[in-house]
């Protein structure tokens, strides 16, 4: 069965936004090293999974061809199907990208019964913290920003139930982040 990957830029205090949703603090430019860490990542995924929010913006931005990305990493962002959770939307406005509504859960495991290669998402944040709390990641990737917030959208939903996690791996990069991989501990 397919792995459900996350891969989200976080502070070192757990907030993968700031206040307001600003994303402002994220200025620490990926060097090599983790541009490689980050492309192993991704190697085994043909499918990226978006929130709605962050699907209007992202999806666009590659499709411009940010400044700064190489043409490869360009054309797998362009290339690599995507799938839109939305209970808003009813069809895709976007080219190589599908609208998937109703129940996450049974969209997920829908989703990873289909044969290929593992699923990623980058969020959006509402997304993530879904994803988090009813237990349908796999793989979190986490790249630790040396920066504290201390306050803004948190990468873990509140509530009262613990999410245990096992740390796979750690790898600090010339650049100052710290990428975490972590697997969910099941019972």
């Amino acid at each position: 069965m397919r792995k459900f990957k996350l891969q989200l830029q976080v502070s070192v205090d757990g907030y993968m936004a700031g206040p307001d949703g600003r994303m402002d603090w994220m200025t620490t430019p990926w060097t090599d090293d983790v541009d490689a860490y980050a492309d192993k990542i991704s190697e085994s995924v043909d499918c990226i999974v978006l929130g709605r929010r962050l699907a209007e913006g992202f999806i666009p931005a590659w499709q411009a061809g940010p400044e700064g990305e190489t043409q490869e990493s360009i054309d797998w962002m362009n290339t690599t199907p995507k799938v839109v959770i939305s209970n808003s939307l009813t069809e895709s406005p976007w080219d190589n990208a599908v609208v998937a509504g109703g129940d996450l859960a049974e969209t997920v495991a829908e989703l990873k019964a289909r044969p290929g290669g593992d699923l990623i998402t980058y969020g959006g944040a509402a997304l993530a913290r879904e994803l988090i709390a009813k237990g349908l990641l796999d793989e979190l990737h986490l790249f630790v920003n040396p920066v504290a917030l201390g306050t803004g959208t948190p990468v873990f939903p509140a509530g009262d139930s613990y999410h245990r996690l096992r740390l796979v791996g750690s790898q600090s990069f010339d650049c100052g982040i710290t990428a975490l991989h972590l697997e969910p501990e099941r019972s």
